[in-house]
């Protein structure tokens, strides 16, 4: 059922000898480990050792640790490996998915902009460098979605835009950087986020396109990855109900599934359809659009009878190895399907050259932020910044005679769970927010620039201060239009949204909210999500930045004192959001 000579594998007759002669002589429990990635949670050589000896691990995926850190964690797991590992990474936006301090090179949005594929080349090659540095040996990446959606908070920024073309072909040449690195590749998310605007991390997931359409979009993407080679391929928890209908016309909704449990789609739809040879291996295990469909004793096997060959992460070890160890003893999982998985899985690390033995060097040392990789970061930002809206002509350039005293508006999105453990992580340590790096880059160039203070913010400062705050502050605190006016010549509203929408603290009055487009020139400016338009439409000059990594700050302030022919990125997306309201 597997043909180890055939792309992706390419296997001689040693190698594929190694690969049956190892399956041959694995006990069950080693063979069920080789199904499962997991995510290490330190690097003390006790518990790695325990990872390998105990659960035969196939794969496992760095913790975000500095580089000496992951090296050490990777050559410790290879120690104490009978099967050489899978040591995967997120380098989808640069090798700081590898390590802590690798160099963040753009994401994928952000290349789009740019409409070069050589800068998609050069993220696969220089990020991956960093990643072979520390020991890995896989990149979970390119992401394949397509935007359709722009309410999608999952892939807004993970996917190189909304054209199908373009993305094949970016994830191509990123796929031709990772080989050139010498790192394997697993595409995501199959069959294809990007239409539903929920996240499968914390709901369902839908794809919506028939076959027609969708071997027209997303099919033609992957097939022109695995043409050319690819290994892997992630499966994204994601259903596909006009799909399936066009098969079983009689489907209930009920009966669906996500494509990580449907054999219609891992295997009817990517082996039979577009011919995949390769690798499979689930999203994370315990996203809830995988969770949500069953019990999780039914759930794990499911995926592997589907057409998966790997798992990624356990949920409670002990439990999930039981699990599986129970349901291949069991007949529920065959010993021909069993067979198949481990053939791709062993195939895979034997053209990968694992099977030869993997020995890490502890000696070597690494390399980060090579200047290659931050050469390709500054030429990326300087070719994506994006004049996506410009109304009031001449506003551009920004020139101190004009505007000499700048109010920046500093905008995020709502607080998350996950903010105060990462400030916690952080140790406390205070770094310059976007909205202070760009007011500095102005005041270098002889402006007068303040960050807005808003209402909320007085009340919090008195709360801790153990003030009893003024509430009309907040309630009554407007102002005349004219007095407001005379505090500044022009306003930059920076918005810093990873996802969802922005959060403005005081909707009456205060200036948070650009109300005030005819008043004063507002320049706005979104250094993350670029789908601001839709919560801010008035703005009459919008500006989306992808990221607020040095490069692109200073590229940015170029281009505000350089005029609006110095903007060279094109949309990638609908950034006006399908809304006609954004574009007038």
């Amino acid at each position: 059922m597997v043909n180890l000579k055939a792309k992706p594998y390419c296997l001689d007759d040693e190698q594929i000898k190694w690969v049956n002669d190892t399956i041959a002589s694995m006990t069950d429990e080693e063979k069920v480990g080789q199904l499962f990635f997991q995510l290490t949670a330190g690097i003390d050589e006790a518990y790695l050792k325990e990872l390998m000896e105990k659960y035969h691990l196939g794969g496992c995926r760095y913790n975000n640790m500095p580089s000496q850190a992951v090296k050490m964690q990777n050559a410790t797991l290879q120690k104490y490996a009978k099967i050489p590992l899978l040591i995967a990474c997120n380098t989808e936006n640069g090798g700081n998915g590898a390590c802590s301090d690798g160099t963040p090179i753009a994401s994928c949005i952000k290349i789009g902009a740019t409409r070069n594929n050589d800068y998609a080349r050069a993220l696969g090659k220089y990020s991956n460098e960093e990643a072979i540095a520390v020991g890995c040996n896989m990149a979970f990446a390119p992401v394949c979605d397509i935007h359709y959606n722009w309410e999608n908070t999952e892939v807004v920024a993970r996917a190189y835009g909304n054209d199908h073309n373009r993305v094949a072909q970016m994830s191509l040449a990123y796929m031709q950087g990772a080989h050139e690195a010498g790192v394997a590749c697993a595409a995501k998310h199959f069959p294809g986020n990007g239409q539903d605007f929920r996240d499968a991390h914390i709901a369902n997931n839908l794809n919506e396109f028939g076959l027609e359409k969708w071997m027209e979009t997303y099919g033609h993407v992957y097939k022109t990855l695995i043409d050319n080679g690819l290994e892997a391929i992630m499966g994204g928890h994601i259903m596909m109900r006009e799909y399936m209908r066009e098969i079983n016309p009689d489907i209930k909704d009920e009966e669906l599934l996500p494509a990580t449990l449907c054999p219609e789609i891992m295997t009817g739809l990517l082996r039979d359809k577009l011919g995949f040879n390769g690798m499979v291996v689930t999203d994370a295990s315990h996203m809830v659009a995988m969770t949500d469909r069953m019990s999780r004793k039914d759930m794990l096997p499911q995926a592997i009878n589907a057409g998966c060959d790997m798992f990624l992460f356990f949920n409670d070890p002990d439990e999930d190895f039981a699990t599986m160890l129970n349901a291949y003893q069991t007949g529920i999982i065959s010993q021909e399907r069993m067979t198949e998985a481990l053939t791709r899985i062993l195939g895979l690390k034997a053209h990968m050259g694992l099977h030869k033995g993997v020995t890490i060097d502890m000696t070597a040392p690494i390399t980060m932020g090579k200047q290659e990789a931050k050469d390709a970061a500054a030429a990326i930002s300087r070719d994506s910044i994006t004049l996506v809206k410009y109304k009031d002509e001449g506003v551009l350039p920004l020139t101190p005679d004009k505007y000499k005293k700048i109010m920046i508006v500093y905008v995020k999105g709502p607080a998350g769970p996950m903010d105060a453990l990462i400030q916690l992580a952080m140790g406390g340590a205070q770094r310059k927010n976007p909205a202070e790096e760009l007011r500095d880059r102005l005041i270098a160039k002889g402006f007068d620039v303040f960050i807005y203070e808003s209402p909320l913010e007085k009340i919090k400062k008195q709360i801790a201060a153990g003030e009893r705050p003024s509430l009309n502050v907040y309630f009554a605190g407007k102002h005349a239009i004219e007095d407001f006016k005379k505090q500044q010549d022009l306003v930059i509203t920076l918005c810093d949204v990873m996802t969802g929408r922005p959060s403005f603290g005081m909707a009456k009055g205060g200036g948070e909210i650009p109300w005030y487009v005819f008043e004063l020139p507002v320049v706005a400016i979104s250094v993350n999500a670029p789908t601001m338009l839709a919560d801010i439409p008035q703005v009459r000059t919008y500006i989306n930045t992808y990221d607020s990594n040095a490069s692109t700050l200073d590229a940015l302030v170029d281009n505000l004192v350089t005029g609006p022919q110095a903007f060279k990125g094109q949309d990638p997306i609908d950034s006006f959001c399908g809304l006609w309201d954004a574009k007038i």
